[in-house]
């Protein structure tokens, strides 16, 4: 009784650390303070950006679409115009991958999108492969408003997210250390 009872707890207590984490995840927001004047010109390293268009945007989009990019040092990585309505780039229910060279970057931790143009546009997600950091995905699947800076920023939290992980798995560690103890105790 005493050992299911405490499988049962440590199952318990895994989900609903694992559940806490997917409930925090971020929506888009306008960057008010977002500034471009940080971009470095040197291109020393490619960043692979696939960007997925919603199935309730509009059919195509000739907007104006520029994206920006970076870490928590200070690199940033700046596409002036990915639009190019001969190409039939954001059409609806679409993927778009575009190669972009830029400063070397760590682990990218925001992205912002600018839109600006009459048709309106919704991205689905924004998922960003570079040389120096793992693929990183930001969800947006809301529309993108004209003329403002429109996305993420979790350099903040990047480092926190790496505490709370760590946190978590020393947790983890000693429920199962309890649940040993409690289970060969009896």
């Amino acid at each position: 009784m005493m050992r299911a009872l405490s499988i049962l707890l440590l199952s318990a207590f895994i989900f609903n650390l694992s559940a806490a984490e997917e409930l925090s995840s971020p929506l888009p927001h306008a960057a008010n303070n977002f500034n471009l004047s940080y971009i470095q010109n040197e291109a020393s390293c490619s960043y692979s950006v696939v960007i997925t268009t919603s199935c309730s945007s509009s059919k195509y989009t000739r907007d104006q679409i520029s994206i920006a990019f970076g870490d928590a040092y200070g690199n940033q990585i700046y596409a002036p115009r990915l639009d190019d309505p001969s190409s039939g780039a954001f059409e609806r229910c679409s993927s778009d991958t575009f190669d972009i060279y830029g400063p070397c970057a760590y682990q990218i931790c925001y992205v912002y999108l600018y839109r600006s143009g009459p048709d309106g546009w919704k991205p689905e997600s924004v998922k960003i492969y570079g040389d120096n950091s793992r693929a990183v995905t930001f969800t947006y699947n809301t529309f993108i408003p004209s003329d403002v800076w429109y996305g993420f920023n979790l350099c903040n939290d990047a480092s926190s997210s790496y505490q709370r992980y760590g946190r978590r798995w020393f947790m983890v560690m000693i429920m199962g250390l309890l649940v040993f103890v409690l289970l060969y105790a009896y």
